[in-house]
């Protein structure tokens, strides 16, 4: 007898079958629209512009958030490197590591005052971290939106079957009435989140956390704060170390590809016994390539920016731009969902079909930004996510909101919906002057 298929039955299909068909359809759709899949088509970048389908856009889509990218003294140490140690250093670390990996661990082990290990990348970073950190014994709970690579990192876990729950976005309340459920039976209680969430650009309450860690002996917590490094912190540490100290229970992840410069994965361990375990048994820091000399290079100049005074006027700079988008976003009455003085920002839209139609205005009119649509948010949880960075001028931060002011009305017109209809998809109050506020809880 044959075994029916997915083809015959479609309602036999998988929900990861089904996932995987809707972010499909979704991408090319939106990649038929000019959205998504683009490439650029610059000579030379000067950080303010993007040149795509023969058009110079404002860019809004940058997570280089202190320019530091284009910084020369982080372009000359990468020629420098390239120079002396070529393009690339062949060899996994378990082997040999190209010099200027002491340097720069060195000079992060600096800014953190931990013990580090630099990883290729965040990403690689947490799949060696997290399947060596969590035992067989312990119990996971983490944010829904948390980032990608973590729960990624999670699924290495399930043929352990370890104990792997989600909660509700922030909800302390809720965590700790897990932790009371669950510390009689595990040895530890590990909590994962982001430090700077990297859709709305909210953050993680780090003061009620340090409480339950202070409260709870099982509890740990493990944080990917990438999008927090830099522009946050004493000497660029990060938004979590700017809230608290460092806890003896507290694992950080930070990512060099944003505000830094660069590009890695910096992990940051509460004493060295946790840096070494990780460091010889995590198979991504066994089995990967390195990053490569001129990178390495870059990094190193980046660090040393850190550890001095420029910094803190790079975050002011910084600084200054976001609390202007805040300001004219409010008095524009634009629905931005989480107002923070994170350089992420987000206006919320409503349906997937909005979020289109708004990027192409915003692209016809000189503007790109992302769009930040299903799965990264809820379906009709659509957002316009736009990056904040000291490249751009007060003007170009200007020019974008009032450019979505007058095309929002037309493309929530064109895809009938409404301003009302995008308050209730996000729980604002809406009232006919289009105020909106958060509604409690």
């Amino acid at each position: 007898m044959n075994t029916p298929s997915s083809q015959q039955f479609p309602q036999l299909k998988s929900k990861h079958q089904q996932m995987i068909e809707i972010i499909d359809q979704m991408l090319t759709s939106s990649s038929r629209l000019g959205i998504t899949h683009l490439t650029t088509e610059d000579e030379h970048f000067d950080g303010r512009h993007l040149r795509i389908n023969g058009s110079d856009l404002v860019n809004f889509g940058s997570c280089s958030y202190l320019g530091l990218e284009l910084d020369k003294r982080l372009i000359n140490a990468a020629i420098d490197a390239v120079k002396r140690f070529g393009t690339q250093f062949s060899s996994s670390r378990a082997y040999v590591s190209v010099t200027l990996y002491n340097e720069i661990e060195q000079l992060l082990a600096e800014i953190f005052n931990k013990p580090v290990t630099l990883a290729s990348t965040a990403t690689l970073g947490h799949l060696s971290n997290i399947p060596v950190l969590v035992s067989d014994h312990d119990a996971v709970i983490y944010d829904v939106q948390v980032h990608a690579s973590v729960q990624t990192a999670l699924e290495m876990l399930k043929p352990r079957n370890i104990q792997i729950e989600p909660l509700r976005h922030n909800r302390m309340d809720a965590l700790e009435e897990r932790i009371l459920k669950l510390k009689d039976k595990y040895d530890k209680i590990w909590f994962m989140a982001d430090g700077v969430y990297s859709m709305y650009g909210d953050y993680l309450p780090a003061h009620q956390l340090k409480t339950l860690l202070d409260k709870y002996e099982q509890f740990h917590l493990y944080v990917d704060d990438a999008h927090g490094m830099s522009w946050a912190g004493k000497n660029g540490s990060g938004y979590v170390l700017s809230q608290i100290d460092f806890h003896p229970k507290l694992f950080l992840v930070l990512g060099l590809a944003k505000a830094f410069g660069s590009c890695g994965g910096v992990l940051v361990y509460p004493d060295e016994d946790s840096r070494r375990v990780v460091r010889n048994c995590g198979k991504t820091l066994i089995f990967s390539g390195p990053i490569q000399p001129p990178v390495l290079g870059a990094s190193i100049a980046s660090a040393k920016i850190h550890l001095t005074n420029e910094i803190y006027k790079l975050q002011g700079e910084l600084k200054k731009r976001v609390t202007h988008f805040n300001t004219l976003a409010k008095n524009l009455q634009l629905p931005l969902i989480a107002e923070t003085d994170s350089p992420i920002t987000f206006i919320g839209l409503g349906k997937p079909i909005v979020g289109y139609n708004l990027v192409r205005r915003l692209m016809n009119l000189g503007y790109y930004t992302n769009l930040s649509v299903f799965p990264s948010v809820s379906y009709n949880n659509t957002g316009l996510r736009s990056t904040i960075n000291i490249h751009q001028s007060l003007k170009d931060i200007e020019g974008l909101l009032h450019t979505v002011a007058e095309q929002l009305p037309k493309a929530l017109a064109d895809s009938q919906s409404s301003m009302e209809e995008v308050h209730k998809f996000f729980r604002l109050e809406y009232n006919t002057s289009h105020n909106a506020t958060h509604k409690a809880g």
